[in-house]
């Protein structure tokens, strides 16, 4: 098969990039995104704000893109937070597998501690599966803190990984 390659976003990717995110931001159910956000403010939640942003493909096709950044600044600045988006054409390919695997090499070659997830939808059961599979914990429930536009008001998991 066809390596996935996953690069560092630069400014030519915006268009890509916000190929990627819109039909999840668009869909409601699993980021806390204005359904209808513009792509600039799209772009510059997902790639700037202290943010370093990545995009993933398969023979020049966008296919995911993932940021890494500090959780928290100060003392909580060796924590680092992920957003990870998959287009949907490509989910369950192993895009956020490798999507992954990459963050988790990025933070350890960066010199983060741990890695958190402060917000992941109950219903994103493929996420989670990918993420308890890779060795992150549930540490936190927050019950229904996410309005999810099909199933009403569902719960979020805070989820924890010592790297």
């Amino acid at each position: 098969s066809v390596p996935i390659v996953i690069r560092r976003v630069d400014p030519q990717d915006f268009e890509d990039v916000w190929s990627v995110l819109k039909p999840s931001f668009r869909a409601g159910d699993t980021y806390t995104i204005d359904p209808n956000v513009s792509q600039s403010d799209a772009l510059d939640y997902w790639v700037f704000s202290g943010k370093t942003a990545f995009l993933a493909g398969v023979s020049g096709v966008p296919l995911g893109t993932y940021y890494i950044r500090p959780n928290q600044g100060g003392n909580g600045n060796h924590v680092c937070n992920c957003g990870f988006v998959t287009a949907p054409q490509a989910r369950g390919q192993g895009v956020a597998r490798a999507m992954l695997q990459h963050a988790l090499e990025t933070a350890c070659e960066i010199g983060y501690f741990a890695m958190q997830f402060n917000f992941v939808v109950k219903t994103n059961t493929r996420a989670i599966d990918i993420w308890k599979r890779a060795g992150f914990e549930v540490v936190g429930q927050l019950p229904k803190a996410f309005r999810h536009p099909h199933k009403g008001n569902t719960d979020a998991l805070i989820m924890y990984k010592i790297l």
